[in-house]
């Protein structure tokens, strides 16, 4: 039976009277055992010119919105109650999901490129995860990897383009339904709803498809 059903589909259960980001937050953290922390977020609407731009305070931000800043990466936890707290005071804060150690990890590829792995994918009729989209980049959740592992994986390739990203030990990634500077982030492929941890391929089963859809591109 293929994990997902079908593309762009939310789960209905962060949808149950609490805000979207706090019963996102939940999920991961108490149903699927994913460590979570807030995203800084954008500046508030009344904030004028700065309206879209980071809450940080660095104003040529990077990745506005899209990163964590207090607390920091290191206070990722699967805790209920820090959970809570944490949304309760900040209701509209972007999930950063902490990647690596028991946690899972990513790879992701611009857009165009991610749109055409995908469809090779699923012509060799691949098992896929969960899979999350911006208007820019496609991220792939896989089971956890190390970093030697990946390294011998990399290696055994003849060319790895530079545009593919991996999210792995001290890493993170944005989950749905954030939304930071650069817009929204979505599921091309949405977890299946249940209280188990959705299923996640290794590494070693989806890159070979993604290095050829970016030499492709």
């Amino acid at each position: 039976m293929r994990e997902i059903l079908g593309r762009r589909r939310r789960l209905r259960l962060w949808r149950n009277g609490r805000p979207e980001q706090l019963g996102a937050a939940l999920t991961c953290a108490v149903e699927w055992k994913w460590p979570v922390l807030p995203g800084v977020g954008c500046a508030a609407s009344g904030d004028g010119d700065r309206k879209g731009a980071c809450a940080c305070p660095d104003p040529e931000c990077a990745v506005p919105g899209a990163h964590p800043f207090d607390p920091g990466l290191l206070a990722a936890t699967t805790d209920e109650r820090m959970v809570r707290w944490w949304w309760t005071n900040r209701p509209g804060a972007p999930v950063i999901l902490a990647t690596g150690g028991p946690a899972p990890c990513a790879v992701s590829l611009p857009a165009e490129a991610g749109a055409r792995a995908l469809a090779a994918l699923d012509m060799k009729g691949m098992r896929l995860g969960p899979v999350v989209a911006t208007g820019e980049r496609f991220s792939l959740l896989v089971a956890p990897y190390t970093l030697e592992r990946l390294g011998e994986l990399l290696h055994a390739k003849e060319c790895v383009p530079g545009s593919l990203r991996f999210h792995g030990e001290g890493g993170y990634l944005l989950l749905p339904p954030s939304t930071t500077g650069a817009g929204s982030v979505r599921w091309e492929r949405a977890p299946l709803p249940g209280s188990s941890a959705p299923w996640l391929p290794d590494v070693e089963a989806v890159v070979d498809a993604l290095v050829d859809s970016l030499v492709r591109v």
